[in-house]
């Protein structure tokens, strides 16, 4: 427990509306959505790096964990304190400091929304390109501080390849700048992308610059259903084959069709075994022929139906459903398992056949979805843990499915994190002598361990 006086004192800091014990408050911030939970004693609304500063202090001289949080998004369990002491939320961080259209650079707080910085920069003709399925809550924080992916990696790259540099507050106290504010920069080591994807357990994350890229003058989005998994992915290949990066290549199998259409009214095939949503962007010209190219891809791979969504409003409840994807399974098991392995596009027909094995030894629904233009399947295990058994054997399926990954040149994650619940298997993909490399970076930056302690490491 945090004592009273500490307390106290974390009130003086903050002012005593930003200090909050009561028991909802500590429930709500004690869980994320992996849907752990572990109660914090405290939650403090920071509302400047100064404030961040000397909380980090006292918790360094008191000994009590601080875990930040952004909006609680996050699926493996990164924002749970599980050891108790003071969840840091970052939600008063929230403004977008500056849009600089000459050098194609934004400078935003941490709390800020990921939709919200798009929106805004959009609207000067700019374009910020990563965007996780949980964009309309989730925080640039947050997607930092996990490396988050989202729908247009195949094409853009993830998080990290737009961060150039931050702010932030080790927790010693000491407020450091890393990074640069242009397009080149080789100065020391890398703290900007080392801190990038360390899952809050480095730094404190305070102001992020951001680099931004023209926005793309047009883009088409394209839906094409499969009688079966493999003739799907064997498309995507091709796809790639032809030279032509969509901006999305995103991936169903029949389970989750199954479930979209009784969440929507989209007019779905009866009998389609998988299903690719595509987007492409660019010049006019350039879409024009590349959808051209890719439905005539699509027809000879054997699509037994292809359609171009017919403007914005088609194309939203498109891509509306394929957001909705995830909260649609629960239709099959009140609970789920959900991974976000990583294979070579070019075996993903062998990760899609080692499923559907899993599935027929072990009992339990298996759905899979995801990027499948990078390779990113995000492997949905469905289950119900009041049923005897269901959760043994559901991780044996996950650890089963993780060595199989390893195996095929994959990783166990893309894009979700290690947070608390693939630590005990984060030695299956890293050696030991890497481990330990990274604890002694952990020390490095955080002597008393006093930060988002219980995450990554065993």
């Amino acid at each position: 427990m945090i004592p009273a006086d500490i307390l106290k004192e974390l009130a003086e800091i903050v002012g005593p509306a930003h200090v909050k014990t009561a028991g909802e408050i500590l429930a709500e911030y004690g869980a994320d959505a992996s849907r752990l939970a572990s109660a914090p004693d405290a939650v403090v609304f920071p509302g400047n790096s100064r404030q961040i500063s000397r909380i980090l202090t006292v918790a360094a001289e008191s000994g009590f964990p601080v875990i930040p949080r952004g909006a609680g998004s996050g699926m493996t369990g990164g924002a749970v304190p599980v050891k108790g002491g003071l969840v840091m939320a970052m939600g008063r961080f929230d403004r977008i400091l500056a849009i600089d259209q000459d050098n194609l650079i934004a400078r935003v707080e941490p709390g800020v929304i990921t939709a919200h910085l798009q929106t805004a920069v959009e609207k000067v003709g700019l374009f910020y390109p990563p965007d996780p399925a949980s964009l309309k809550i989730s925080t640039i924080g947050g997607n930092v501080a996990e490396c988050a992916g989202g729908l247009r990696a195949v094409k853009y790259g993830v998080t990290r390849d737009y961060v150039l540099g931050l702010e932030v507050v080790l927790p010693t106290g000491e407020i450091i700048h890393t990074g640069v504010q242009t397009m080149k920069g080789v100065a020391g080591y890398d703290l900007t992308r080392l801190i990038t994807g360390s899952e809050g357990t480095l730094a404190v994350i305070t102001a992020v610059t951001l680099r931004l890229i023209p926005k793309p003058a047009g883009k088409k989005t394209m839906i094409a259903f499969f009688s079966d998994v493999s003739a799907a992915v064997r498309t995507v290949s091709m796809i790639i084959r032809n030279r032509i990066i969509p901006a999305i290549l995103e991936f169903l199998d029949s389970i989750c069709i199954d479930c979209v259409r009784q969440e929507t009214d989209l007019d779905m095939p009866e009998g389609a075994g998988a299903m690719l949503l595509m987007e492409v962007d660019g010049d006019e010209m350039r879409v024009t022929r590349d959808a051209k190219i890719i439905e005539e891809l699509c027809c000879t791979g054997g699509a037994i139906r292809f359609e171009a969504a017919a403007g914005t409003e088609a194309a939203d409840r498109l891509w509306e459903a394929r957001r909705n994807v995830s909260p649609a399974l629960f239709r099959l098991k009140p609970h789920k398992i959900s991974e976000d392995v990583v294979v070579p596009r070019s075996r993903m027909p062998e990760l899609g056949a080692f499923l559907e094995d899993l599935t027929a030894r072990h009992g339990l629904p298996i759905a899979a979805f995801g990027h499948a233009g990078d390779g990113n399947i995000h492997v949905n295990i469905m289950l119900d843990r009041d049923v005897s058994g269901q959760v043994k054997t559901a991780g044996i399926v996950v650890k089963e499915l993780f060595g199989q990954v390893i195996r095929m040149g994959g990783t166990i994650t893309g894009e979700h994190g290690i947070g608390i619940t693939k630590a005990p298997y984060l030695g299956m993909e890293i050696p030991e002598g890497g481990i330990r490399l990274m604890r002694r970076i952990k020390e490095a930056f955080d002597p008393k361990g006093i930060l988002n302690p219980g995450k990554i490491f065993q």
